[in-house]
């Protein structure tokens, strides 16, 4: 087997890579396979990296067997009869990346998505979501010191790494800052460790809601936290990830007392928003900042503000929720939105390295052991010009 690392085409480039030149060898040593780099200019590791690791670096990779990217690659790079691996975009039905899924399947290429490369219990295998939390956390209350003046933080991006993002924590006389984290999986814990290295104090939902502080606190909520039965039975994780239409936000008691929403949920469109723009009117929401890591875009989305992706060189805007229109950032009228859909690209090179360790030791195996668990065939969303079986949901938006 012959494995290539495509040249990251999507606009902005995204410079992480699934694999460092150090994993690549080792890849090469421990499984005897060949591996190929795409010569590239945009990438966090450059070409005379992989050069020095004994990772041969070429233009065309047209003879691998398996080519892996991180975005989607683009529709005139995709080449018929391959099987690539990329985060594809595409299983929520998400309208932007039809054409590219329609193509695919034209050429007959197999596609394995990382999004849902998964164990026997639906537990993700691989993922830059902890690196999202980290980033999408630190950016929010960047953009709350940029909107007050109150305090000051250079960009992750312009730090080497988040180490070097840290030593400026300690300098910092932090306001008495309010706080919601909503998610419990990878991106709301990488999101509660930069909190806590930032030196603010977790309390439980509970006490977030009914004590004043004089220091800069946050509670992560979990689903039972901020969404309730509409019938007013106990509330149900099963059912409510199962049947989310049979349950409505609670969220109004947090958005009264916090003036920054991280939100790190994966969102199901028939599940309840956690408000709408209708309450963003009301003198009671005091949010000022939201930084939404999920990034689903408004109205079929958890928060009604998110109006569009942002980018890392302009990574916010205002949102008037009188008008529902986009304003410029850091406007006393507006609620300034954090909405990057690239966050990990910010620490590309930490991201790029758990990454490639979580694929060397999850899913690489899978290609030389007969895919025990049926791993590769879970996260196989076109075969041979068609959808796979996991898949066949997909088929009226192909269509």
């Amino acid at each position: 087997m012959k494995i290539g690392i495509v040249r990251e085409g999507k606009i902005p480039p995204d410079t992480r890579v699934p694999l460092s030149p150090s994993q690549c060898a080792l890849v090469i040593e421990k499984f005897g396979i060949e591996v190929f780099v795409q010569r590239s200019v945009n990438r966090c590791y450059q070409d005379e990296e992989y050069l020095k690791a004994g990772v041969p670096v070429v233009d065309d990779i047209a003879f691998c067997d398996v080519l892996m990217g991180v975005k989607e690659v683009r529709i005139s790079d995709l080449m018929p009869g391959k099987t690539y691996m990329f985060f594809s975009h595409t299983i929520k039905k998400q309208p932007y990346n039809r054409r590219m899924l329609q193509t695919i399947l034209e050429r007959k290429i197999t596609l394995i998505d990382y999004e849902v490369l998964t164990d026997e219990y639906n537990n993700r295998l691989i993922a830059f979501g902890h690196f999202a939390g980290m980033v999408g956390a630190y950016n929010g209350i960047w953009t709350y010191g940029q909107r007050t003046g109150l305090f000051a933080l250079k960009r992750m991006k312009d730090c080497r790494d988040y180490q070097d993002a840290r030593t400026q924590f300690n300098a910092i006389t932090w306001p008495p800052l309010r706080i919601v984290v909503t998610g419990t999986g990878r991106v709301g814990t990488g999101a509660v460790q930069v909190l806590k290295d930032m030196g603010f104090h977790r309390v439980s939902p509970e006490d977030f809601l009914e004590n004043v502080y004089e220091r800069p606190v946050f509670a992560q909520l979990s689903a039972e936290d901020y969404a309730e039965h509409l019938e007013g039975i106990p509330f149900n994780k099963n059912e409510y990830y199962t049947d989310p239409q049979r349950f409505r936000s609670i969220f109004a008691d947090y958005y009264r007392v916090c003036d920054i929403l991280i939100n790190g949920i994966y969102w199901d469109p028939k599940a309840p928003a956690f408000f709408t723009r209708e309450e963003m009117v009301q003198p009671d929401f005091r949010i000022q900042v939201i930084a939404d890591i999920s990034c689903d875009i408004a109205p079929e989305a958890s928060v009604p503000c998110t109006l569009r992706a942002s980018t890392i060189s302009d990574p916010v805007y205002g949102y008037d929720p009188s008008t529902n229109q986009e304003t410029p950032p850091f406007n006393s009228k507006s609620v300034d939105v954090m909405a990057i859909d690239n966050l990990p690209n910010e620490l590309p090179r930490d991201a790029s390295l758990t990454f490639g360790n979580q694929f060397i030791n999850h899913i690489l195996p899978q290609f030389f052991n007969g895919d025990e668990g049926n791993i590769l065939k879970r996260a196989t969303i076109t075969r041979d010009g068609l959808l796979t079986e996991n898949f066949w949901y997909l088929q009226d938006y192909v269509e």
